[in-house]
């Protein structure tokens, strides 16, 4: 799972950005950062407070609102009609752990909520998506109600099926939207461009979390109660009043209302504050204080109707009983990092939110331990499905992984961790890429999904240790077969990227298993660096994935020969597809006619530096920076570090079967700092010798060994030192 380290001996290809004082000391001063950590911010682009969040907290509360996403309240509302009225509800997932982890989400809440409700994942010889045979299935059964989780946002023939037969189709989906959406009475889509949701990188398990917490929000009293906030503040300068005014519907803001009120020159009258009021609850933080506000501009004979917003959230949050609205703004950890200068009405919001959370929290501390269970999975699926490590994703992987770690695994988790040799101590985000994510897929790779789902739901510990067991071996027959499967392939899909204009590579094998396509279509892309089509064939259908690189949009280029197929979809850079062997030679050609059109970004040969540590610094206190940018993942890759001038004074040839690897060790004057350098055994006493300086590139690591804690580098490229 390691890819061996690189054997160039040019360091001119490490580029490290210059970044000023001007650029670091801001950060430092309003984030509380090291110039060191402020400076890879810096050179990583991200220097707003809206993405800094997410590096520098952890707490669920900065999570999007689901109620944000414009469909949310009636897709609540549609399942709780099913609730009370006794329907059948079926959920149809997908194959891979995205697909099982949403269906066990969604299904495990609709079981507490006592709802009728069964799952489906796709047979070994459906294609992709909700199928017209698990409709019709479900027609049988008189079922009258279809959630799709991980898919359903290109099934427009089938949702059309479902909507013959009486059936009304939610979708929940994350995938690219085709051009005409599917006839679906409610779709939660993050990509689509009426969703309103603010981040559209989160994996089809997240959009599942989001329905079922706002299915447990819908369980509360605050649901769907509408209240307005009010501040009334004066403005001493221009001599007047500025009112701010904010609706508030499910912890979200609906509408707000800004007005000004110039002292004998507004009237009531004037203003629009009434009608935004009226028939609100309405609370200020102060009532005291805005009621006689409103009585010195309006007189007596003007009523408001006041709650104190205060002594209420004192009741609960203690700290804030003799606070100001303007100590309030000062205190809140979430202003710091809004564009400008955030109001005092918007801390009061704030503030507002974790108060309800609290008392929800208080009230139904069940939720709180079913959230936590559900986090571990979104976690899961946000690295399984190669998510943006940005926004609310950090959130998530980092309360899941903290979740494992401290409420121990869930169940399900728990069997196949232990079954994996997990140490759970050492969790990180590259143990779920490398070891959890692998096996959990294997089972649907091999054709039986079922598997892993029965695994995450199953409240039998004896059928779970037996499902975790069968896992494992699928997981090793995985391995042989994608290997074998490989090295068959490999020439021949080489030789293909000439007849594909240096831009494609296409490779076509009967033998090769359709649930592996994906992951050979990902190994041929980084060996060949172009967009690689890998596809198979069985009962007379194809099924294909598409892996795409350099800046190319793969939905797009399927998009182009959507008439050929029987069903395709997917991401950006990761899509699937399938059609029927007799369209496989049309398939070909057309695909070959279009790589002439390809056209991909430049190939990048240097390698950014985020930050030069000089060998005094190599200290254990700046090892800790790796924490601040874990999780690593797509978009936020593992820090690559420099340092030049360092002596290597040990080295150590280590390999099980074949001694390929080099353990080095490095002096720094204080410390003696150990490195790996990964398929690199042939280089020693040849260009890496003891005593010598070398500039090094790398990785900083941390390395469990019987219960032992150390730092380590992970060495990238290493080259003679010009100061030696």
């Amino acid at each position: 799972m390691r890819a061996d380290a690189s054997i160039s001996n040019d360091s001119s290809r490490w580029v490290k950005k210059p970044v000023s004082k001007q650029q670091i000391e801001p950060l430092c001063n309003l984030f509380n950062l090291t110039p060191l950590q402020a400076s890879v911010f810096v050179r990583r682009g991200i220097t707003e407070g809206k993405e800094l969040l997410y590096y520098l907290e952890d707490d669920l509360r900065f999570q999007h609102n689901p109620f944000l996403f414009s469909g949310m309240e009636d897709a609540v509302e549609r399942i709780l009609q099913a609730k009370e009225e006794g329907e059948k509800v079926l959920i149809y997932g997908d194959s891979d752990v995205d697909g099982v982890t949403s269906t066990a989400i969604l299904y495990e809440e609709l079981v507490r909520q006592g709802i009728d409700v069964q799952w489906r994942l796709p047979l070994e010889d459906d294609g992709y998506g909700l199928s017209i045979k698990a409709i019709d299935d479900f027609a049988a059964q008189d079922g009258t109600l279809i959630i799709t989780v991980d898919c359903g946002i290109s099934n427009n023939d089938e949702i059309a099926h479902a909507n013959d037969l009486g059936i009304e189709v939610i979708v929940t989906d994350h995938h690219n939207p085709p051009e005409e959406l599917p006839e679906a009475i409610i779709i939660l889509d993050p990509k689509l461009e009426d969703s309103l949701y603010p981040f559209d990188g989160i994996s089809g398990a997240a959009v599942a979390y989001k329905l079922v917490s706002a299915l447990r929000f819908a369980d509360t009293d605050f649901y769907n109660a509408e209240i307005s906030l009010l501040q009334l503040s004066e403005d001493t300068q221009n001599q007047c009043y500025n009112v701010d005014c904010i609706k508030i519907k499910n912890l979200v803001k609906i509408k707000e209302l800004h007005e000004k009120i110039v002292p004998g020159q507004t009237t009531i009258y004037d203003l629009k504050l009434p009608y935004f009021l009226q028939g609100q609850l309405i609370y200020s933080w102060d009532s005291r204080q805005t009621l006689n506000l409103l009585g010195q501009i309006f007189g007596s004979g003007i009523e408001f109707n006041l709650n104190d917003l205060r002594s209420e959230i004192s009741n609960v949050i203690p700290s804030v009983r003799n606070k100001t609205s303007a100590q309030i703004k000062a205190l809140s950890q979430i202003a710091k990092y809004s564009e400008g200068d955030a109001s005092e009405l918007e801390s009061i919001y704030n503030l507002y939110v974790t108060y309800c959370k609290k008392v929800i929290a208080a009230k139904k501390p069940e939720q709180t331990l079913n959230e936590q269970k559900d986090l571990q999975l979104v976690a899961l699926a946000a690295m399984a499905d190669i998510m943006p490590m940005k926004n609310e994703n950090r959130i998530f992987v980092k309360a899941g992984i903290a979740s494992i770690k401290k409420n121990r695994p869930r169940q399900g988790l728990a069997e196949l961790f232990n079954k994996l040799n997990i140490n759970l101590d050492s969790l990180s985000s590259t143990d779920l890429s490398w070891n959890v994510i692998p096996a959990m897929n294997a089972a649907g790779r091999m054709g039986h999904p079922e598997i892993s789902l029965k695994l995450l739901i199953s409240s039998e510990a004896r059928e779970r240790e037996q499902l975790a067991a069968t896992i494992h071996d699928m997981n090793e027959e995985r391995k042989d077969m994608v290997s074998n499967s490989f090295y068959k392939i490999h020439d021949a899909a080489q030789q293909s990227i000439a007849l594909h204009n240096n831009k494609l590579c296409v490779s076509v094998d009967e033998s090769i298993n359709k649930g592996v396509t994906g992951i050979l279509a990902s190994r041929l892309m980084q060996d060949f660096n172009v967009p690689t089509i890998t596809i198979t064939y069985e009962n007379e259908v194809c099924t294909g994935s598409m892996r795409s690189c350099r800046g190319f949009i793969a939905t797009s280029f399927l998009d182009n020969l959507g008439d050929i197929f029987i069903n395709h979809g997917g991401h950006n850079f990761a899509a699937g597809f399938s059609f029927y062997k007799s369209n496989l030679e049309v398939f070909l050609k057309r695909v070959q006619e279009n790589s002439a059109a390809v056209s991909l970004e430049e190939e990048n040969t240097c390698i950014d530096v985020d930050a030069e540590i000089p060998e005094e610094h190599l200290t254990p206190e700046n090892f800790c920076l790796i924490d601040m940018f874990e999780p690593c993942g797509a978009e936020s890759p593992e820090l690559v570090l420099m340092t030049r001038g360092i002596k290597l004074i040990d080295t150590m040839v280590l390999g099980k079967k074949e001694p390929r690897h080099l353990k080095l060790i490095f002096d720094t004057g204080k410390y003696k700092i150990p490195a790996m350098f990964w398929g690199q055994a042939e280089r020693l006493r040849k260009d890496i010798l003891i005593g010598k300086k070398y500039d090094v590139l790398y990785n900083m690591s941390r390395n469990y060994y019987n219960g032992t804690k150390s730092n380590q580098l992970i060495i990238k490229e290493i080259v003679p030192s010009t100061g030696d």
